[in-house]
């Protein structure tokens, strides 16, 4: 392994949760954006993970198998990357089905919701082909409620309509996704670690007491180079890896035209010299080309 960074990006989603991207164009622009390592993060599936990796050419980049959890406990959200996972085990692919499930009772909720509170009726055919995703999401319902000029746009759907639903939504707990990704041979990660829900800002204190809590249940590195985090943020995030022994990986988020975020935008690319945290990750992960 090369002491320099490379182009990176462990990151990224398609179609199959909330991107816009399809398998076959998420990896196209992989290919131009001259990546060298890259892995596909759906939320609750692998399922396109899987199809890019039936998809790689011998001279494409190394491919990590990935996801991404969204989780919730009495002590709030997080969102958990697994990485390098066998997609075959039965751990992982119950935790899928259960996130999928959970998406499902929340999509059903909110069109329910919309109907009684604002009015907004949709098309019954609009309706069955969001609930066929794979896991739809507030992105899928905010941009059809935009085309039906029941919102200015995607973000103010979202903000302004989507968000007044409050339930006791049911979430994949952290503790279980963490014990499942461990069990399918993975490692977990805590994604942009420094959010909460949205832009939900994370206290210095909260944030070590959240390390100490996810660590005890098996988290084994922290995202600290994020298209969302400044230069002092993955500072922070790599003293805290640092102390609490934990690897460090990169990702830009990227979802194609639902966020303003470029593949490879990660804050790391430029850099002349490899984290060593992240040279430790990608040895646990097998990557031995880069």
């Amino acid at each position: 392994m090369s002491e320099g960074t490379g182009r990176i990006d462990l990151h990224l989603h398609t179609n199959i949760s909330d991107g816009t991207d399809t398998p076959e164009e998420l990896l196209e622009n992989v290919r131009k954006a001259g990546l060298e390592v890259f892995s596909v993060t759906d939320h609750d599936s692998f399922k396109g993970a899987v199809s890019i990796s039936a998809m790689l050419r011998e001279e494409d980049p190394v491919f990590i198998t990935g996801v991404e959890f969204s989780c919730k406990d009495e002590e709030g959200k997080y969102h958990i990357l697994g990485y390098g996972f066998d997609p075959s085990a039965q751990a992982i692919n119950d935790t899928v089905r259960i996130g999928h499930g959970f998406r499902m009772e929340k999509m059903t909720a909110r069109f329910e919701f919309l109907k009684n509170e604002f009015g907004f009726r949709f098309p019954k055919d609009e309706i069955e082909s969001i609930l066929a995703l794979d896991n739809p999401g507030k992105p899928h319902l905010g941009n059809l409620m935009a085309r039906y000029g029941f919102a200015e746009n995607k973000d103010d759907a979202i903000s302004n309509y989507i968000n007044k639903l409050h339930v006791n939504e049911k979430y994949i707990r952290p503790e279980q996704a963490i014990e499942s990704i461990l069990k399918s041979g993975g490692i977990p990660v805590l994604a942009h670690p420094l959010f909460g829900s949205g832009d939900e800002k994370i206290s210095p204190e909260e944030m070590e007491d959240r390390l100490t809590k996810l660590k005890g249940f098996g988290l084994k590195g922290v995202e600290a180079f994020y298209s969302g985090f400044d230069m002092q943020q993955t500072a922070e995030m790599i003293d805290l890896a640092g102390k609490y022994n934990l690897y460090v990986t990169a990702g830009s988020d990227y979802h194609g035209s639902n966020k303003k975020i470029e593949i490879a935008f990660t804050g790391l690319n430029g850099s002349s010299v490899m984290p060593e945290r992240l040279k430790e990750f990608f040895k646990a992960a097998g990557v031995q080309r880069i």
